[in-house]
């Protein structure tokens, strides 16, 4: 006969012997009948609700008469659920879908078609009807993500929108008024890197390092004050906050001559995977780096952020993470316990469901203490070993205050194709005395891990033990080939104490540098991480899916500096894994420069065999190898200072004296070469050519002799264009550069005119009623232009245009109004598919653009514009050239435009297409 659940709770410990607090009383029934509410709720759900998240069913369930008795029942239940909720909504990310969302009045605020995802703002009384199409496998509320940053500070109030464009906004133009000594990351020093680069030679060129944080909205500001280069940002993924313009500046001040990249990882999970397959895939990064973790990152199997990560390291990217900020065991600032499945013999509530025995041989102890201290606002993790979208084993999750209240249940179905999880959130103002059961409603023993994120399971005196195990990595940090970084203290001790009563915390070496007695900080994460499946689900050890199955990942990999300094606000002194990843990363930018073509798995041996090792001798699970120095990695590798020589764009003249390449014409082409690198470009020479058909290059070759760093070459060939050339039709020069170097050798290819561009001007603006744009939407609007008459385009030019230019919300004389014109990108395709992006997260917190013409002849490049140049007019350059789209024929060219962040809203009212072809023979 199953045990009620007074007896649960008074033998929830047997060893040590203490007595649950009233035992038979309040608290006992209490949780008997609020698990047995939830269960009853579980057994009643149809088989579209078996398709929501808990929270969501229970959303849904109380808004309906019904709900009245749930409500009740369960007094202290939180879901988070309003009337409206950002879900992510797995299956498919098909445009019928999307039709079907906007129909029920959803906002959608993220499409991921690689990964089948969408998440959107959608109404709680829409979501039965949206988890009854056949392509929806799973509705869950927004999995949340956080980055590595510790606070050492409580939080300060976060500005408005509005506020914090000011602020940026003013720091900009002092930093262009008054230019202050730059800020430099103490890591720098503590690394050795500084040392490196002046012994080796070496400072990051030739190689391009991306970032993925929150947001980059003081990047303007960081660049103005001289911070910052030129950063490559994926049109409309800027984000929103700052973490990652700090985590930039880090990488910058020890890698200085390194291209940088950028974007945000906080759309959605799947949206995240997608950038950092485009960091790599389209925007040709070599190392990516990032300080994420999204609380749906499988623990036991490479989920689709992970997936991404070995898909980008599969193409040879080196990829960097933070380790995390969640403890570790031996500093005693965990919250993270993993075993298999121990069946106490007693059941939970009053349908079904044994609980788990965090006490194993020591006893039965059906609860797991969280610490009152760290108890606000913990999102709470359940995983067990059933692969992804195919667990038959139902397992829930349930968090319990100290009088046996629910405060938060999750209770998914997991019948074959739902994922391994289960979630509960603490709340916000914590609590005293709270607790979590792991219930097996129905299945097989399954190994389990049970995280509270930056919590800590922690004994409450005389009546529950907390158990703790390594293994808080986990998520696409752990991935194989992945970097997971720890922190360790550059300088000054982080600021606080992590509870009441802690130790104190670690200082760092600074001014000097890190040697075999420094420490890490005390809430780095500890690893090592258990992988039971492939990342296809397959098992890596069939027939044993426990603790004793799968393959043992060994992590942290590696430690870096945090508790550094930015000049980027609320990171002025930088604690964290996030602040630790990028100096790892940059370093790594520094083997790669002074070595280039060296491979990944090199890479990995120079950084941890050359590592101080510190704390426990050898690998350890809270230091990995221990902490980079940058000398000793360079020295290791044999790096040195590479050329980079490149060609540039080349001047071509007729030999006839005419202005243009005509068809049959004879031209010089007078082509630079520069060597952009670290060391001296000897022996070098170009060849060039063309796969246009016909076309003749004379010399094919030519010798440009040695190039030292920063200067420039020049040479000239002959191209000659058969008099059968289409008119307008660019000829293609292909330059390949050679020079005794391991970048060697470098191709560039160059569109050469053939014609003479025709001084008409053809407009094709639009006439149709003003659209609204969708906030924060990235479907945006799209506008098809129909083009003819023209032929072959020689030059193009884009307007927003208007009557009647004025700041005012909600103008109808503007070409687009909106409240804050950095929430858009513009984008135009051509009908060859070609695409330049005209506007993306530039202009601040101006409002309207008016008879703005994109022109890549401008002297001003909108990306400079600020919230005082609005309303928007003028000329000013594009985002990106628009002679990109030049040669496409007649047809239909598009315009869309998407509002990238939320709150403020607007319309598109007025544009034009303006396009030239070239003057035809006899005409």
């Amino acid at each position: 006969m199953a045990a009620s659940l007074g007896v649960v709770l008074s033998l929830s410990i047997v060893s040590p012997a203490a007595a649950w607090p009233d035992p038979a009383g309040k608290a006992a029934d209490n949780a008997s009948k609020q698990i047995s509410a939830l269960q009853e709720l579980k057994r009643s759900q149809s088989a579209v609700e078996s398709k929501l998240d808990t929270s969501l069913v229970v959303a849904k369930r109380g808004t309906e008469a019904a709900g009245r008795g749930m409500r009740a029942a369960l007094p202290a239940l939180q879901t988070g659920v309003g009337d409206r909720v950002t879900v992510d909504i797995r299956g498919s990310a098909s445009a019928d879908l999307l039709d079907h969302l906007r129909k029920v009045g959803a906002g959608i605020r993220a499409v991921s078609e690689h990964y089948s995802s969408v998440r959107a703002e959608v109404p709680v009384s829409a979501m039965e009807s949206i988890a009854s199409r056949k392509d929806v496998k799973f509705v869950e509320p927004a999995v949340g993500a956080m980055t590595a940053k510790q606070l050492a500070d409580k939080p300060k109030k976060k500005p408005t929108k509005d506020e914090k464009a000011k602020q940026i906004t003013e720091r900009t133009r002092q930093a262009l008024s008054v230019q202050a000594e730059p800020a430099v990351s103490e890591g720098d020093r503590a690394h050795n890197a500084d040392k490196a680069r002046q012994q080796f030679g070496v400072t990051g060129i030739g190689v391009k390092i991306c970032a993925l944080s929150d947001g980059i909205d003081s990047l303007q500001a960081s660049q103005a004050a001289g911070e910052l280069p030129a950063v490559d940002v994926l049109p409309g993924e800027g984000g929103d906050g700052d973490e990652g313009t700090a985590m930039l500046e880090i990488i910058h001040d020890l890698a200085p001559n390194a291209e940088l990249g950028f974007a945000t990882a906080f759309r959605s999970d799947a949206s995240f995977a997608d950038n950092i397959r485009k960091l790599r895939f389209q925007a040709n990064c070599d190392i990516i780096v990032d300080d994420v973790i999204y609380f749906k990152e499988a623990v036991f199997q490479d989920w689709i952020i992970a997936q991404a990560v070995n898909d980008v390291t599969a193409d040879g990217a080196l990829y960097f993470s933070s380790a995390g900020n969640e403890g570790n065991v031996v500093d005693g600032t965990a919250a993270h316990w993993e075993g298999d499945f121990v069946d106490s013999g007693l059941s939970i509530g009053k349908w079904a469901g044994t609980a788990h025995n965090f006490a194993g041989s020591n006893g039965v102890q059906i609860y797991q203490p969280i610490s009152d201290a760290s108890s606000a606002g913990v999102p709470v993790l359940l995983n067990w070993s059933d692969p992804l979208g195919a667990s038959t084993n139902d397992y829930d999750l349930y968090l319990l205050d100290r009088n046996g209240n629910v405060l938060s249940a999750s209770q998914n179905f997991q019948n074959g194709t739902q994922d391994a999880y289960e979630r509960v959130n603490t709340p916000s103002g914590g609590g005293q005395g709270l607790r979590l059961a792991i219930v097996k409603f129905k299945g097989e023993n399954r190994y389990l891990s049970l995280s509270a994120l930056r919590s800590r399971f922690k004994d409450t005196a005389g009546v529950l033990t907390g158990y703790n195990t390594p293994g808080e990595i986990f998520g696409h940090a752990a991935a194989k080939n992945a970097f997971a970084v720890a922190a360790a203290p550059a300088a000054k001790a982080f600021g606080r104490a992590l509870e009441p009563g802690d130790p104190p915390n670690p200082t760092g070496p600074f001014p000097g540098a890190f040697g075999p007695t420094s420490k890490v900080e005390r809430f780095t994460s500890d690893g090592p991480r258990r992988i039971i499946y492939n990342a296809d689900g397959t098992p890596i050890t069939p027939g044993d899916v426990s603790s004793t199955g799968g393959e043992v990942r060994k992590k942290p990999d590696l430690t870096a500096a945090d508790g550094v300094t930015t000049t980027v606000p609320d990171f002025e002194t930088f604690y964290g894994t996030s602040a630790a990843a990028p100096h790892a990363a940059a370093i790594a930018g520094l083997v790669l420069s002074g070595n280039p073509g060296l491979a990944p798995a090199d890479v990995r041996e120079a950084l941890t065999t050359t590592s101080i090792d510190i704390e426990q001798a050898g690998f350890d699970n809270r230091a990995g190898s221990g902490i980079i120095l940058a000398d000793r990695v360079l020295g290791y590798t044999g790096a040195s200072p590479q050329p980079l020589a490149e060609a540039q764009t080349p001047t071509v003249r007729a030999n006839d004296g005419g202005n243009f390449i005509d068809p049959g014409d004879t031209a010089t082409v007078t082509l630079p070469v520069t060597n952009r690198g670290d060391g001296l470009a000897a022996s070098t020479s170009v060849v060039l050519s063309s796969p246009t058909a016909g076309v003749t290059i004379t010399p094919r070759s030519k010798f440009y002799g040695s190039i030292d760093k920063g200067q420039t070459a020049i040479n000239n060939f002959t191209l000659t264009v058969p008099a059968n050339h289409p008119l307008g039709t660019p000829v293609l020069l292909d330059a390949k550069v050679s020079f005794a170097g391991a970048q060697s050798p470098k191709t560039a290819r160059f569109p050469v005119k053939i014609g003479q561009p025709s001084t008409v001007v053809h407009d094709f603006t639009y006439t149709g009623t003003p659209l609204a744009i969708p906030d924060n939407d990235p479907t945006g609007v799209t506008v098809p232009i129909e083009v003819s008459g023209v032929g072959p385009v020689s030059r193009v030019t884009f307007s927003i245009d208007g009557t009647e230019c004025t700041a005012n919300p909600g103008a109808t004389t503007v070409g687009i109004d909106h409240t804050f014109v950095s929430d858009l990108v513009g984008t135009l395709r051509s009908p060859s598919g070609a695409t330049a992006t005209l506007f993306s997260g530039n202009g601040s917190n101006g409002k309207n653009m008016c008879k703005v013409v994109f022109d890549d002849t401008a002297a001003r490049a909108f990306r400079d514009s600020k919230s005082e140049d609005a309303p928007y007019t003028g000329s000013w350059r594009p985002f990106q050239p628009l002679e990109g789209t030049v040669g496409a024929t007649d047809g239909t060219w598009t315009l869309h435009v998407r509002d990238a962040a939320g709150r403020d809203v607007g319309s598109l009212r007025a544009f034009s297409l303006h396009v030239s072809g070239y003057v035809t023979p006899g005409s």
